[in-house]
């Protein structure tokens, strides 16, 4: 016998779940803004999908949208983002849960609002960016339907 039944599923009882909300912004040119985790935080140098945490009983869109201002300084609003995938990876300590979205309408230009450094990437070349284990295995769906 061979294929998923045979791969041991890895222990993750007591982890927590945190769940956090990202985003793929989209530009007229279809490339696809990416930000750089600053220094002092974890996984810093890696590349990944704006977004963050959500607080206690937010939703997924409206958490986005306050860390698109937050993070950004841009607006936009819960029509104008369309779900896509989402990543689930257990982590050393947590199991992280992340919905993405996708979004092609805001208002504002995108600025780093909180030291990172933002990038706007061709799908096609969005592996050439080192990024977090969660959000390597979105890069291909990004990709079909980019």
């Amino acid at each position: 016998m061979s294929g998923c039944a045979d791969q041991p599923s890895p222990p993750s009882a007591g982890l927590p779940v945190v769940l956090v909300v990202a985003v793929a912004l989209v530009d007229r040119d279809g490339r696809v803004l990416l930000a750089q985790r600053p220094l002092g935080k974890p996984m810093a140098g890696l590349w990944e999908f704006p977004g963050g945490k959500l607080h206690p009983g937010e939703s997924p869109e409206t958490g986005l949208i306050r860390e698109l201002q937050e993070e950004l300084g841009i607006d936009t609003s819960e029509s104008c983002l369309a779900p896509v995938a989402f990543a689930s990876h257990r982590y050393a300590d947590f199991h992280l849960l992340m919905p993405l979205y996708v979004c092609r309408v805001w208002k504002g230009a995108p600025r780093a609002r909180e030291g990172q450094a933002l990038k706007w990437v061709a799908p096609a070349r969005l592996r050439d960016y080192p990024m977090p284990p969660a959000d390597a295995p979105l890069i291909p769906l990004l990709q079909d339907l980019l």
